[in-house]
Protein backbone atom coordinates (compact mmCIF):
# COMPACT_ATOMS: atom_id res chain seq x y z
CA UNK A 1 0.00 0.00 0.00
CA UNK A 2 2.95 2.42 0.76
CA UNK A 3 4.08 1.89 -2.95
CA UNK A 4 0.17 2.96 -3.89
CA UNK A 5 0.32 5.62 -2.17
CA UNK A 6 3.85 6.67 -2.90
CA UNK A 7 2.03 6.71 -7.10
CA UNK A 8 -0.70 8.20 -6.20
CA UNK A 9 1.46 11.49 -4.42
CA UNK A 10 3.23 10.93 -7.81
CA UNK A 11 0.92 11.62 -9.83
CA UNK A 12 -0.95 13.85 -8.33
CA UNK A 13 2.31 16.29 -8.26
CA UNK A 14 2.50 15.84 -12.19
CA UNK A 15 -1.03 16.69 -13.21
CA UNK A 16 -2.60 18.21 -10.26
CA UNK A 17 -5.62 15.68 -10.46
CA UNK A 18 -7.67 15.15 -6.86
CA UNK A 19 -6.86 11.84 -4.74
CA UNK A 20 -9.64 10.00 -5.67
CA UNK A 21 -8.91 10.57 -9.44
CA UNK A 22 -5.50 9.53 -9.28
CA UNK A 23 -6.09 6.08 -7.40
CA UNK A 24 -8.66 5.52 -10.18
CA UNK A 25 -6.52 6.26 -12.49
CA UNK A 26 -3.70 4.08 -11.69
CA UNK A 27 -6.50 0.80 -10.69
CA UNK A 28 -7.31 1.78 -14.65
CA UNK A 29 -3.75 1.46 -16.17
CA UNK A 30 -2.13 -1.37 -13.65
CA UNK A 31 -0.30 1.51 -11.92
CA UNK A 32 1.10 2.65 -15.14
CA UNK A 33 2.59 6.37 -14.08
CA UNK A 34 2.75 7.14 -17.74
CA UNK A 35 -0.65 5.65 -18.89
CA UNK A 36 -2.50 7.02 -15.34
CA UNK A 37 -1.34 10.64 -16.81
CA UNK A 38 -2.55 9.72 -20.69
CA UNK A 39 -5.88 8.50 -18.65
CA UNK A 40 -6.17 12.06 -16.22
CA UNK A 41 -5.43 13.95 -19.72
CA UNK A 42 -8.12 12.53 -21.90
CA UNK A 43 -11.15 12.67 -18.77
CA UNK A 44 -9.85 16.19 -18.19
CA UNK A 45 -10.06 17.15 -21.97
CA UNK A 46 -13.50 15.46 -21.71
CA UNK A 47 -14.54 17.56 -18.47
CA UNK A 48 -13.30 20.93 -20.54
CA UNK A 49 -15.44 19.76 -23.47
CA UNK A 50 -18.67 19.89 -21.31
CA UNK A 51 -17.52 23.16 -20.18
CA UNK A 52 -16.58 25.06 -23.45
CA UNK A 53 -20.21 26.30 -23.78
CA UNK A 54 -20.43 28.45 -20.76
CA UNK A 55 -19.51 32.25 -20.61
CA UNK A 56 -16.16 33.97 -19.91
CA UNK A 57 -16.91 37.59 -18.80
CA UNK A 58 -13.88 37.53 -16.35
CA UNK A 59 -9.55 37.04 -16.81
CA UNK A 60 -6.86 39.22 -16.78
CA UNK A 61 -4.78 41.42 -19.45
CA UNK A 62 -1.49 40.24 -18.51
CA UNK A 63 1.97 42.12 -19.83
CA UNK A 64 5.14 40.24 -20.15
CA UNK A 65 8.85 41.92 -21.33
CA UNK A 66 11.35 39.41 -22.16
CA UNK A 67 14.82 40.01 -23.20
CA UNK A 68 15.63 43.55 -21.04
CA UNK A 69 12.62 45.18 -23.32
CA UNK A 70 13.84 43.74 -26.59
CA UNK A 71 10.19 41.76 -26.42
CA UNK A 72 6.99 42.60 -24.99
CA UNK A 73 3.43 40.62 -24.96
CA UNK A 74 -0.30 41.84 -24.25
CA UNK A 75 -2.41 38.61 -23.35
CA UNK A 76 -5.61 38.63 -22.83
CA UNK A 77 -7.22 35.49 -21.54
CA UNK A 78 -10.81 35.15 -20.18
CA UNK A 79 -12.31 32.80 -17.92
CA UNK A 80 -15.95 32.66 -15.78
CA UNK A 81 -15.58 34.19 -12.37
CA UNK A 82 -12.93 36.88 -10.99
CA UNK A 83 -12.37 34.71 -8.15
CA UNK A 84 -10.21 32.15 -10.69
CA UNK A 85 -8.57 35.52 -12.52
CA UNK A 86 -7.29 35.91 -9.07
CA UNK A 87 -6.25 32.37 -8.63
CA UNK A 88 -2.19 32.63 -8.23
CA UNK A 89 -2.70 29.11 -11.07
CA UNK A 90 -4.50 31.09 -13.25
CA UNK A 91 -2.19 33.97 -13.52
CA UNK A 92 0.89 31.06 -13.91
CA UNK A 93 -0.83 29.71 -16.21
CA UNK A 94 -1.34 33.56 -18.29
CA UNK A 95 2.27 33.95 -17.62
CA UNK A 96 3.23 30.94 -19.26
CA UNK A 97 0.91 31.44 -22.43
CA UNK A 98 2.86 35.14 -22.70
CA UNK A 99 6.34 33.31 -22.62
CA UNK A 100 4.88 31.11 -24.99
CA UNK A 101 4.22 34.17 -27.75
CA UNK A 102 7.38 35.55 -26.76
CA UNK A 103 9.04 32.75 -27.76
CA UNK A 104 6.99 30.82 -30.07
CA UNK A 105 6.02 34.03 -32.35
CA UNK A 106 2.54 32.83 -33.14
CA UNK A 107 0.36 35.40 -36.02
CA UNK A 108 -2.93 33.55 -34.58
CA UNK A 109 -5.02 32.22 -31.57
CA UNK A 110 -6.42 29.61 -33.48
CA UNK A 111 -7.06 28.13 -36.76
CA UNK A 112 -9.96 29.98 -37.65
CA UNK A 113 -8.45 33.15 -37.01
CA UNK A 114 -6.19 33.08 -40.32
CA UNK A 115 -7.69 34.85 -42.62
CA UNK A 116 -8.80 32.94 -46.31
CA UNK A 117 -6.34 34.68 -48.40
CA UNK A 118 -3.86 33.80 -46.22
CA UNK A 119 -4.71 30.42 -46.31
CA UNK A 120 -5.50 30.46 -50.15
CA UNK A 121 -2.06 31.98 -50.41
CA UNK A 122 -0.21 29.04 -48.56
CA UNK A 123 -2.22 26.48 -50.66
CA UNK A 124 -1.08 27.88 -54.08
CA UNK A 125 2.63 28.48 -52.70
CA UNK A 126 2.50 24.69 -51.57
CA UNK A 127 0.87 23.29 -54.77
CA UNK A 128 3.73 25.37 -56.82
CA UNK A 129 6.34 23.71 -54.26
CA UNK A 130 4.81 20.10 -55.34
CA UNK A 131 4.60 20.77 -58.79
CA UNK A 132 8.50 22.20 -58.98
CA UNK A 133 9.39 18.91 -57.36
CA UNK A 134 7.92 16.89 -59.88
CA UNK A 135 5.18 15.21 -57.98
CA UNK A 136 2.09 13.81 -59.43
CA UNK A 137 -0.63 15.70 -59.57
CA UNK A 138 -2.62 13.31 -57.86
CA UNK A 139 -0.90 13.91 -54.66
CA UNK A 140 -0.75 17.22 -54.87
CA UNK A 141 -4.28 17.94 -52.60
CA UNK A 142 -2.25 15.76 -50.15
CA UNK A 143 0.99 17.31 -49.85
CA UNK A 144 -1.05 20.58 -49.41
CA UNK A 145 -2.85 19.25 -46.73
CA UNK A 146 -0.18 17.91 -44.88
CA UNK A 147 2.04 21.72 -45.27
CA UNK A 148 -1.23 23.76 -44.39
CA UNK A 149 -1.45 21.77 -41.02
CA UNK A 150 2.34 22.44 -40.84
CA UNK A 151 2.06 26.13 -41.53
CA UNK A 152 -1.18 25.81 -38.60
CA UNK A 153 1.18 23.93 -36.08
CA UNK A 154 3.84 27.00 -36.22
CA UNK A 155 1.72 29.98 -36.72
CA UNK A 156 -1.50 29.22 -34.27
CA UNK A 157 -1.08 29.77 -30.52
CA UNK A 158 -3.21 27.00 -29.84
CA UNK A 159 -1.54 24.59 -31.89
CA UNK A 160 2.03 25.16 -31.09
CA UNK A 161 3.52 22.68 -28.56
CA UNK A 162 3.60 24.03 -24.81
CA UNK A 163 7.52 25.64 -24.62
CA UNK A 164 7.68 24.00 -21.29
CA UNK A 165 6.28 20.82 -22.32
CA UNK A 166 7.02 19.72 -25.90
CA UNK A 167 4.61 16.79 -25.50
CA UNK A 168 1.19 18.71 -25.08
CA UNK A 169 -0.21 21.76 -27.29
CA UNK A 170 -1.22 24.44 -25.83
CA UNK A 171 -5.03 23.14 -26.88
CA UNK A 172 -4.18 20.63 -24.77
CA UNK A 173 -2.58 22.72 -21.58
CA UNK A 174 -5.94 25.02 -21.99
CA UNK A 175 -8.15 21.87 -21.40
CA UNK A 176 -6.01 20.58 -18.30
CA UNK A 177 -6.51 24.21 -16.34
CA UNK A 178 -10.37 24.14 -17.50
CA UNK A 179 -10.40 20.82 -15.91
CA UNK A 180 -8.12 21.45 -12.62
CA UNK A 181 -9.54 24.23 -12.05
CA UNK A 182 -13.20 23.70 -12.83
CA UNK A 183 -14.07 27.10 -15.18
CA UNK A 184 -14.28 27.49 -19.02
CA UNK A 185 -11.43 29.70 -20.09
CA UNK A 186 -10.56 31.30 -23.45
CA UNK A 187 -7.65 32.57 -24.90
CA UNK A 188 -8.80 35.64 -26.43
CA UNK A 189 -6.20 37.52 -28.13
CA UNK A 190 -2.42 38.64 -28.04
CA UNK A 191 -0.30 41.07 -29.45
CA UNK A 192 3.59 41.07 -29.76
CA UNK A 193 5.96 43.23 -29.71
CA UNK A 194 9.68 43.23 -31.08
CA UNK A 195 12.68 46.10 -31.08
CA UNK A 196 12.90 46.91 -34.76
CA UNK A 197 10.34 45.27 -35.73
CA UNK A 198 6.97 46.53 -38.42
Amino acid sequence: MAGSSQLVKELREKTGAGILDCQKALNENGNDIDKAIDYLRQKGLAAAAKKAGRETNQGLVHSYIHMGGRIGVLIEVNCETDFVARNEEFRAFVNDLALQVAAARPSFVRREDVPTEVAEKEKMIYEGQAKEMGKPPAAWPKIVEGKLDKFFQEHCLMEQSFIKDPAMTVKDLLGHKIAKLGENMNIRRFTRYQLGEA
